[in-house]
């Protein structure tokens, strides 16, 4: 909730202030009815007091009849403000200039998020996993769309909620005035790692976040030590090409995350810290950290598992 409170951009400002004036209405709607119940209960026990209670009389019928009108009254009046509110709100997040945007496609998995950042020019596309990076300043087009069941993409300091369905393709826009890193959890459930399913956000400067892009549109590097040269060997040789894809070299599946740059991640599986321990158990066996994971278990050779954690901790 605090993050929704504490606004990166216009669009979750638009929705902060709609918040908060929700809060003031529902707020005064609880105090006025609690104040009314309690005069009720009060008027009871003098009532109930009396050895012999008095019929009402007409003017008092009257007068109550007239309260309840009026509570009725304000009340369809406090609802018009409120629908009236959430139609100004929503034609305000409408009204953001989307002049110069980044395009950016999502593709939400079990447990996963695929991302890839468009550009008129194919061979400037990148893509990475788990992550998005953001210019501050510059709207943003993030298209949604899911591969398995329907997830949500909630950036709650930057944008409401929007939902990626398998088979249709969705968009939403918002824009980050403020640097810092964002958290964007999957606000749908989504299966049995939903509450471990999280986009890690990062707005940067303008000039820092294409100095980070075009780290990313770049290869991986050739490593020249025998050890990480080992390492790549077992990786495209091995299984973990038949889901992963490494830029530079002949692993290109896109079933699991791509790894061209995972090295500069910061977290593994949305839910890891990534060193070189943390991989490990990861790569020995997913289901201890994420029950239900699509990646199988590899139990290698300690001179193999050295290798290949060498290799990736070269893909910066």
């Amino acid at each position: 909730m605090s993050e929704v409170l504490a606004p990166g951009g216009p669009q979750a400002a638009h929705i902060a202030q709609l918040w908060w004036l929700m809060l003031a209405i529902c707020a005064f709607v609880f105090i006025a009815v609690t104040l009314a119940l309690g005069c009720a209960v009060l008027r009871a026990r003098r009532a109930t007091s009396e050895t012999a209670p008095e019929s009402p009389s007409t003017s008092g019928e009257k007068r109550v009849g007239l309260w309840v009108k009026a509570a009725a009254a304000l009340s369809m009046l406090l609802l018009v403000i409120l629908l009236g509110a959430s139609v100004m709100t929503d034609r305000a997040l409408a009204r953001l200039p989307l002049d110069d945007a980044l395009v950016v496609h999502v593709t939400a998995n079990q447990w996963w998020w695929d991302v890839v950042y468009e550009d008129a020019q194919p061979d400037r596309e990148f893509r990475t996993a788990n992550e998005l990076y953001l210019p501050t300043g510059r709207p943003v087009i993030v298209k949604l769309d899911a591969r398995d069941v329907i997830h949500s993409f909630w950036i709650p300091s930057l944008t409401g909620k929007k939902d990626l369905l398998p088979g249709r393709t969705t968009t939403i826009q918002f824009r980050a005035d403020k640097a810092g890193e964002y958290r964007a959890p999957c606000a749908e459930f989504c299966g049995l790692q939903h509450a471990f399913m999280t986009l890690d956000v990062v707005a940067l400067a303008p000039a820092s976040f294409d100095a980070w892009a075009d780290a990313h549109r770049a290869p991986a590097a050739t490593p020249s030590d025998p050890m990480e040269l080992r390492g790549r060997e077992l990786f495209v040789s091995g299984s973990c090409m038949l889901c992963h894809a490494i830029l530079g070299t002949s692993a290109n599946a896109r079933s699991g995350p791509d790894l061209t740059h995972v090295a500069s991640r910061a977290h593994l599986a949305s839910v890891l810290p990534n060193t070189p321990v943390a991989l490990a158990a990861w790569i020995t066996d997913p289901q201890v950290a994420k029950p239900g994971a699509n990646m199988p278990a590899h139990f290698l050779a300690d001179a193999d598992m050295r290798a290949l954690l060498a290799y990736l901790g070269t893909l910066r």
